[in-house]
């Protein structure tokens, strides 16, 4: 329940009737009530409107309220009440409910709790009255009521909240009614309820007195910490509002004499200025106009100028009919290749074909360039060389887990913090029309409900297309044309079809032995040498400490883990210079260990020796080429069987079977072995079971095992073999022949076996890969078996 008695109008009613013994108490909220108001009050409860209006019938309307002084939150009317309180006499019900009920009242009198007691069913206070206020203003009454009007005066002029209230108690009470002033000025003041309560409990008018004058201090004292505070917040408005008027009539002043120009003014002059050195095209040039136009008549104010401003400083940011110029000297460019990569020499025909064409055209139209390979073998920095080579700007952003197709075409103006794509951006940012723009990780590109960004890559990747571009967020074709892309991917078969047509494929196949150590000799030592501040005499890293760091450390296609191995040489440096100051530093095979901890790699070569039913293959893999084994073991048994472990896929599964009925068809012609497979169960496996495997250039390899099993003949050692069979053994090409070829030289196997159509595949091998290698090209496999067991 609440009181609003300090907010009410208040009207003096004089009760002369005799007040009843026992009343009915209900407690009260936020603050005591005193004698002499009338007020509306309001009750939220079943049990207090029943309790209410028992005292309206039965009880003439007298009911009694005191301040809650320890309250009860689960049940209110159980709260504990303080033992003063005050008898109202109920005039009029407002509003009743059965839960809520709105009542006007008469504050009378002050009533004290003598007992609690029951009747019907009800609790009733019986209570006592003091009537012993005195009838006769003394002269010290008088004084104390004299202060206390004085008080009050002062308190009207610091707060004029109290004026109306505090006149109208003054006017209607005069010193021949101190106790019922002293109760009117009471109810008026801001104090908290348990100070209230205690002038409340003061009987005696002296007590009464006294108490009032402490807390009209307290309020006065407060008014006046209030007025010094409105005071100072006043003053720093006002400062500020003055210099603030200052400051726009200087701006008017100064625009008047033409010595400055005021926000919006410049804000256009500088977007014309822009625009000056600018070839937009003639729709661009039409947008322009129309928002220039606009942002004219708009507010500086309005978020519709953020806006339109926004707009225009990208409109007249990017580089309309700014190129940079091409070099055309293809010698330099051959140069600039050689010396930030080393090998790749097919890799850079192919690019630099791709210069000279741009060079005899005069522009870019159709190339865009995918470099494919495993990670580490410089795809990235390749992109760089290209720039460089050309003469171009470069910009490289990664769309790899991208989803959102806004982030190739823009979001539309109509969004909150709306921009412009990835590729509009990397204009502005290089400044020409005519960058060198690599997308990186293009086989990792993501889809959601936002969109498809490879479906908006069609656009931008197709030579046909690009040339007007449409960007969600700018809304006006622009040339991309110019722009040569180069993507990079790990492996093509996650690109979708439609973008892989648009590109040109470069395949990075990955470095062997002897590139690895020339790019460690020539880049990689020297750039950590610098990076960790050592000098060249400082620390030595010998070629044969390189090539045990290699086949032992970095085994891998790239030379990312290569270049992290030698940083942790150089690291091992700095820390012996700083403990010890010893400056020299020397990495041999003998010490290796010390410095890069036990081999990771100990040899690809399980067996020391041929085995039946052992074969040597040749696998592709996203981190390049790998050897694997294929074994397989026959178990004596009443029925066939056939059995593959290795966590195959499911195309290697179905080659494995194909290989098995093949080898079992062939061998059926062979009186002496036509038997084995039908008294024999037959388990193929591939080690290396953690490893997932799939792909159908296994095939001979497999039937090989199966036929070495058989015949109990071992196959020749130091031969490895690649090829897909079929179930006439026709030997089908296969792919990654570069990536075989390299993986096999690792592991110092020298003599392979391809499917004769990848005859022009080996040819095309730069010849330090081909050195020291024999292939053999077969298309059936009786072919492999006369080479396998010659």
């Amino acid at each position: 329940m609440t009181s609003n008695n300090a907010k009410q109008e208040t009207g003096i009613v004089l009760v002369s009737d005799i007040y009843p013994d026992n009343i009915i108490v209900l407690p009260l909220e936020n603050r005591p009530v005193f004698p002499g108001l009338a007020l509306p009050l309001m009750f939220g409860s079943r049990e207090l409107v029943r309790r209410i209006m028992h005292a309206i019938e039965k009880e003439n309307g007298f009911i009694g309220i005191s301040y809650i002084k320890e309250g009860n939150p689960e049940n209110k009317i159980n709260s504990n009440l303080y033992e003063t309180g005050t008898l109202l006499k109920i005039f009029r019900v407002l509003d009743k409910s059965d839960d809520a009920i709105n009542i006007v009242a008469q504050a009378v009198t002050r009533f004290k709790r003598v007992r609690e007691i029951t009747r019907g069913g009800i609790p009733h206070w019986q209570v006592g009255y003091d009537f012993g206020e005195e009838t006769v203003v003394s002269e010290e009454l008088k004084a104390f009521t004299m202060a206390i009007i004085n008080s009050v005066k002062e308190l009207i002029k610091l707060n004029p909240m109290f004026q109306e209230q505090m006149r109208l108690a003054l006017t209607q009470v005069g010193l021949e009614k101190p106790g019922l002033l002293m109760d009117l000025v009471a109810s008026f003041l801001s104090a908290d309820g348990p100070k209230l309560q205690q002038i409340l409990e003061a009987f005696n008018l002296f007590e009464r007195g006294e108490k009032l004058l402490i807390l009209l201090k307290e309020e006065i004292e407060l008014s006046k910490l209030q007025q010094d505070i409105q005071k100072q917040i006043e003053e720093k408005i006002s400062q500020n509002q003055r210099e603030f008027f200052l400051r726009e009539q200087l701006k008017v002043i100064k625009k008047e004499l033409g010595l400055e120009k005021d926000d919006k003014a410049t804000e256009i002059e500088a977007i014309k200025k822009k625009v000056q050195g600018l070839r937009l095209s003639d729709e661009a040039q039409k947008v322009f106009d129309e928002e220039l136009g606009k942002l004219q008549t708009l507010e500086t104010g309005s978020a519709e100028f953020n806006v339109t401003r926004t707009y225009l400083n990208w409109l007249t940011d990017l580089p309309w009919g700014v190129f940079s110029d091409d070099n055309k000297d293809l010698k330099v460019a051959r140069k600039i290749l050689d010396e930030q990569h080393y090998g790749l020499d097919d890799v850079k025909q192919r690019i630099l074909e791709f210069i000279s064409t741009i060079v005899k055209r005069g522009k870019v139209s159709g190339s865009i360039i995918c470099l494919v390979g495993p990670p580490g073998v410089g795809k990235t920095s390749i992109g760089k060389s290209i720039a460089d080579a050309m003469g171009r700007k470069f910009y490289r952003f990664s769309v790899g887990g991208m989803r959102d197709e806004a982030e190739i075409k823009g979001h539309r103006r109509t969004y909150i913090g709306a921009m412009p794509g990835k590729l509009i951006q990397s204009l502005k940012r290089t400044g020409v029309a005519n960058p060198v723009i690599m997308l990186d990780e293009i086989d990792k590109i993501g889809a959601s409900y936002q969109g498809d960004p490879a479906a908006a890559l069609l656009e931008v990747l197709d030579p046909e297309q690009n040339s007007e571009f449409l960007d969600h967020y700018l809304d006006v074709r622009f040339d991309l044309s110019n722009v040569l892309f180069v993507t990079t991917a790990n492996q093509l078969d996650t690109i979708p079809r439609p973008l892989l047509d648009r590109m040109e494929i470069i395949k990075l196949s990955g470095y062997i032995l002897e590139e690895k150590i020339e790019i460690a000799k020539r880049y990689l030592i020297p750039k950590q040498r610098r990076e960790h501040g050592l000098k060249a005499n400082e620390v030595s890293i010998s070629d044969a400490a390189l090539k045990t760091m290699i086949d032992g450390y970095a085994r891998e296609a790239g030379i990312r883990t290569l270049e992290n191995q030698i940083k942790k040489i150089m690291r091992k440096a700095t820390l012996q210079q700083a403990e010890m100051g010893d400056g020299k530093l020397s990495v041999t095979p003998r010490n290796l260990t010390e410095y890069l901890g036990q081999p990771v790699f100990t040899t690809e070569e399980l067996y020391k020796k041929s085995i039946p039913g052992v074969t040597l293959g040749l696998a592709w893999t996203a981190m390049g080429g790998a050897t694997l084994y294929i074994e397989a073991n026959a178990i004596q048994s009443r029925g066939s069987g056939f059995k593959q472990t290795g966590q195959l896929g499911s195309v290697m599964q179905e080659s494995s079977e194909i290989a098995y009925s093949y080898v079992r068809s062939l061998l059926s012609k062979n009186d002496q072995l036509k038997d084995f497979f039908n008294e024999h169960f037959v388990h193929l496996h591939v080690p290396a079971g953690a490893t997932p495997k799939d792909g159908p250039s296994a095939g001979i390899t497999m039937a090989l095992a199966l036929y070495s099993l058989a015949t109990n003949k071992a196959v020749r050692k130091g031969l490895a073999m690649t090829g897909e069979l079929t179930l006439t053994g026709k030997v089908l090409p296969i792919g990654g022949v570069r990536e075989k070829t390299i993986a096999a030289r690792r592991v110092k196997v020298f003599e392979l076996i391809f499917p004769a159509e990848n005859k022009k595949d080996f040819d095309e091998l730069p010849g330090y890969i081909k050195e020291g290698v024999t292939a053999h090209f077969v298309n059936y496999f009786d072919e492999v078996l006369k080479i396998a067991f010659k």
